[in-house]
């Protein structure tokens, strides 16, 4: 696996492989890799693409600086785990190459902006707008690959796609989950043990709400139920958790009638907060 830092060599790099006729496939991460990340990348190498990985903590998407502080950095380990993977290449820049003067650029998301993560985290879809059209400007893939573990945001980089006419096709891949149901997360490894024990809670009520949708229970239910759970523990703080549209992320209420939806939910576990979604269909 070659390793680039700066856009000028990778730029060569990827020229010489676009003349080879081959496509690129890329997934961009901000590292503390696990096997999630790791299923992206064998998607990729499934399609028979030439593999882009990038590590980049980006600070523009953390709207708490503390949070930035304390993003797990594994670097090491990162590269091993994307080796062994048979990822092709893998573009670790600094901030200064990803952002060599401030970037002060705007994007308007409509509702995503002001709904579930954008409302609860201002400002973090601008950032991963910013970083997201940089980085697809650097490598140019014809694929790109997101975890459906971030659905806000997977929904978001489409519309960004969209917005400024980018010629990649974004690609959404399942949620990897732990043994006992929890999302991967790099944000799982700042859990200590009592942390870890109570954050299995949270797919365990996401399930609990498909069975009770299925069952037409009223959403307003649904919802005081995860809620009334989520209350009998102080180490739990609940974020939000709604009942949404898929194709759009309309907040559904009782009087919806949709046989689809999806379930989303942010919680903090002690002082990590962690999210997680659902199909309920």
């Amino acid at each position: 696996m070659l390793i680039f830092e700066r856009n000028s060599e990778l730029k060569i790099h990827l020229d010489r492989i676009r003349a080879e006729s081959r496509q690129i496939g890329f997934v961009p991460t901000m590292g503390a890799l696990h096997a999630g990340h790791i299923s992206l990348i064998n998607e990729s190498k499934k399609q028979g693409l030439y593999t882009v990985c990038s590590i980049f903590v980006n600070p523009t998407q953390f709207n708490d600086q503390k949070d930035l502080e304390n993003y797990p950095r594994t670097p090491q380990a990162d590269i091993a785990m994307l080796e062994q993977s048979g990822c092709d290449a893998l573009f670790m820049p600094s901030a200064e190459e990803i952002y060599p003067k401030e970037d002060k650029r705007v994007f308007n998301f409509g509702e995503l902006d002001s709904l579930l993560e954008g409302a609860h985290r201002p400002g973090h879809f601008n950032g991963v707008a910013k970083v997201v059209s940089i980085l697809f400007e650097k490598v140019q893939p014809e694929i790109a690959f997101f975890g459906s573990k971030d659905y806000q945001q997977v929904m978001v980089v489409k519309e960004l796609v969209k917005q400024l006419n980018i010629p990649v096709k974004i690609v959404a891949c399942s949620i990897i989950r732990e043994a006992d149901g929890l999302a991967m997360s790099s944000r799982n490894t700042r859990l200590n043990k009592e942390e870890r024990e109570a954050a299995k809670l949270i797919p365990l009520l996401l399930n609990e709400s498909k069975l009770l949708y299925k069952a037409q229970k009223p959403i307003s239910e649904i919802k005081a139920f995860v809620a009334s759970k989520l209350a009998q523990k102080t180490i739990y703080n609940l974020d939000y958790f709604e009942i949404c549209d898929p194709n759009n992320l309309h907040v559904l209420s009782d009087k919806n009638e949709l046989s689809h939806g999806i379930a989303l939910i942010a919680c903090f576990v002690g002082n990590i907060r962690l999210i997680d979604n659902l199909l309920l269909d």
